[in-house]
């Protein structure tokens, strides 16, 4: 059963003005379950109380919150602020250490969140999991998994590995545009610094990406990972990983130039997610 209220989300870009927070808001009067904010955005933990100050019920949560950036009593501190004024909006999204021996690290870690004062209850943290040993931690120690760059096979799997009870929220990244090329290219921007990083190259040869198509971040990795194109398209994508496991997919809006960002694909597609 999803611990996230619906089926979409929406993934929000931090911006120097804050007008993110009136996106926020404009979101959740859209109707999107769960507006998150992405990891590479989170310099400061009050990024997320902030949107969920400017907003009034929907959920809030982080993809991720780096074990490697912020210790976990900062973590407990803003989910016990949060609780107080906003109970039960905010949904701990946390990414492993990339250190060496990082599953021993995030066990750690997730320990030091059950014990503290007050603690930090399992059903209300997600992990970003890829891999089948964080999969079966997310199960185990997270209401779930929150999963990025994936197939709607993988999907398929793993909701297998996480059984019925956990969520399964898959981050879909999308490029509103019918041009092939300029699709494809504003995809790659992504891609080509992801599919260098350790643990999403792995998860890449998991599903069966050859070492080319990798290196050369090939036209079919591009297709299988990024739904790019028109309406039709991002439906189709979201809807195949719905079908075969998600409990929510969240809109990771890429774009570049002319190409609509997150809060214009969400007004857009509102109406054919949201219904």
């Amino acid at each position: 059963m999803s611990r996230l209220g619906g089926r979409i989300g929406i993934a929000l870009n931090v911006s120097a003005d804050d007008t993110y927070l009136d996106e926020a808001a404009e979101a959740e009067g859209l109707g999107y379950s769960t507006i998150w904010l992405p990891g590479g955005q989170i310099d400061s933990l009050d990024r997320i109380a902030k949107i969920v100050r400017a907003t009034t019920t929907v959920l809030v949560a982080s993809a991720v919150i780096s074990a490697d950036v912020f210790a976990p009593g900062a973590v407990r501190g803003l989910y016990a602020d949060l609780q107080a004024t906003a109970p039960d909006r905010f949904v701990v999204g946390l990414g492993g250490s990339q250190k060496p021996r990082s599953l021993r690290g995030l066990n750690d870690y997730l320990d030091q969140l059950d014990v503290g004062v007050p603690p930090m209850p399992a059903g209300r943290r997600i992990l970003a999991a890829l891999g089948p040993r964080k999969l079966q931690i997310a199960r185990g120690r997270c209401a779930g998994a929150v999963t990025l760059l994936v197939t709607p096979a993988y999907t398929s799997m793993a909701r297998h590995v996480l059984g019925a009870d956990s969520t399964l929220v898959v981050d879909q990244m999308c490029v509103l545009d019918t041009g092939a090329a300029r699709g494809r290219e504003t995809a790659r921007g992504l891609l080509r610094f992801l599919s260098g990083v350790g643990g999403y190259i792995a998860n890449l040869e998991r599903m069966g990406f050859s070492d080319t198509d990798i290196s050369e971040v090939s036209d079919r990795l591009v297709d299988d990972l990024v739904a790019w194109g028109d309406d039709d398209a991002i439906v189709a994508r979201v809807t195949e990983h719905l079908d075969t496991g998600a409990d929510q997919v969240v809109l990771g809006v890429l774009n570049e130039g002319s190409q609509p960002g997150p809060i214009q694909v969400a007004r857009q597609l509102a109406h054919r997610l949201l219904s």
